[in-house]
């Protein structure tokens, strides 16, 4: 008899085949969810076509921020070592912020994983499309560029999606590199050579996938280190709080406060022996908090209880640096890579944000104009004619002002892409 773990992973997959059997029916890419397979035909038009990254909202746009100014590689050699010249100067970006149906980490509370992974692969075809629909108007245009490249700049679409929509290009036949963040991040873990323990603030659904865990472990084995303790912290509160959603009204402060010392406290109960030192961002969200965090850790440890459990100085692993360097490996290895001097077919990069499709017959808003959360965590995947959500150009204006704060903030070259 088989197991329930089984026959969850059999539908998944069924539906994952649903998919891109629909994508094969309509090769025109005309159709929702479906991508123009033509697109990549020719090899040497395919390397000046931009790179795709998506996340559940703006919190991808920390990687966005890393992509657009990392100089660790020499542009001419290709090795190792910065050359005062972005690794990527000379290619173009489309971000996609899928908002009106974040925050994917409950998804796995409530067993929708089904619908979350089938939200992952929609974001996927969306990069590789042409399809997008205008800021105002209920008409969709076909004059998006394609991607050469994807980076799921998610964790818990890296956890839950990445090997589907490996298996999608790969299907398609589409000559297209994937890559995702939680390996990055392990490889961030190791990087850092730092001793004690490591804690993990995610989502609920990344840590209820247990990835991260997973990955580290292996990363430091396969190098030879020994691994220590590792504890994770599940938020279901601190991205929604980041991004602004007024379902979070205390400040992102308070939220990083209470994630904090729950982490400890499942740190303390674990009994270690070595204190609390490497602090895994495991939401692409947390760096934008990076200092609230910091400063949350800082408050407990003056705290009697939790003195000894936190080590003085932290070391933080955000992914997004690590998720950099392999994407520019990638494309130089499958030699996707623009020369310098060569252009791409944008001259500057797009911003993408999903917003509730309000003229769809049969969707359900909430008071503030977003989807309704029971709604949105009821649906069932499956329904290629049915759009609830559409994706239209991502403005500062678009986003809370506390988000908007953020980003300008501590995410200089993304603001920018985005003021432009």
């Amino acid at each position: 008899m088989k197991t329930i773990t089984t026959l969850i992973l059999l539908a998944t997959a069924a539906q994952a085949a649903d998919l891109i059997d629909h994508v094969r029916s309509h090769p025109d890419g005309k159709a929702a969810f479906t991508v123009d397979t033509t697109a990549w035909s020719d090899a040497d038009a395919t390397r000046h076509l931009p790179i795709g990254v998506f996340d559940s909202g703006i919190g991808g746009l920390t990687v966005l921020e890393a992509l657009l100014t990392m100089d660790a590689f020499d542009n001419n050699t290709l090795q190792p070592g910065a050359d005062g010249v972005p690794d990527f100067a000379q290619e173009r970006f489309i971000y996609f912020g899928d908002q009106a149906n974040m925050p994917y980490g409950n998804y796995s509370a409530v067993q929708r994983t089904d619908y979350l992974k089938e939200l992952i692969l929609k974001d996927a075809i969306f990069l590789l499309g042409r399809r997008a629909w205008p800021a105002e108007g209920d008409t969709p245009h076909y004059d998006k560029p394609p991607v050469k490249a994807i980076v799921i700049a998610c964790n818990t679409a890296t956890a839950y999606g990445l090997e589907d929509v490996r298996k999608a290009v790969a299907a398609w036949g589409l000559p297209v590199i994937v890559v995702g963040v939680v390996e990055a991040g392990a490889r961030g873990v190791l990087e850092s050579n730092s001793d004690g323990g490591i804690g993990i603030l995610a989502t609920v659904g990344t840590c209820a996938s247990k990835v991260y865990p997973r990955t580290i472990s292996t990363t430091l084995g396969r190098a030879g280190h020994s691994v220590p303790l590792i504890v994770q912290q599940g938020s279901t509160t601190l991205a929604g709080a980041i991004e602004g959603d007024t379902a979070f009204p205390e400040s992102v402060s308070s939220y990083a406060l209470k994630e904090a010392r729950a982490l400890t406290a499942a740190y303390s109960a674990a009994k270690p022996r070595q204190p609390l030192q490497t602090i895994v961002l495991g939401c692409t969200h947390f760096p934008l908090a990076q200092d609230e965090i910091d400063t949350a850790f800082a408050a407990l440890r003056k705290e009697d209880a939790y003195h000894d459990l936190i080590a003085e100085h932290r070391t933080f692993v955000n992914p997004a640096q690590s998720t950099a360097r392999e994407l520019f490996q990638e494309l130089a290895r499958a030699k996707l890579r623009l020369k310098p001097g060569e252009s791409c077919v944008m001259e500057r990069g797009l911003f993408y944000l999903s917003v509730p499709h309000v003229e769809e017959v049969g969707i359900q808003l909430s008071g503030d104009g977003s989807l309704d959360k029971d709604y949105k965590y009821s649906r069932s995947p499956g329904h290629f004619d049915f759009e609830d959500t559409k994706n239209i150009p991502l403005t500062p204006a678009l986003m809370p002002p506390a988000s908007a704060r953020l980003v300008k903030e501590r995410l200089p070259a993304v603001w920018k892409g985005l003021k432009k």
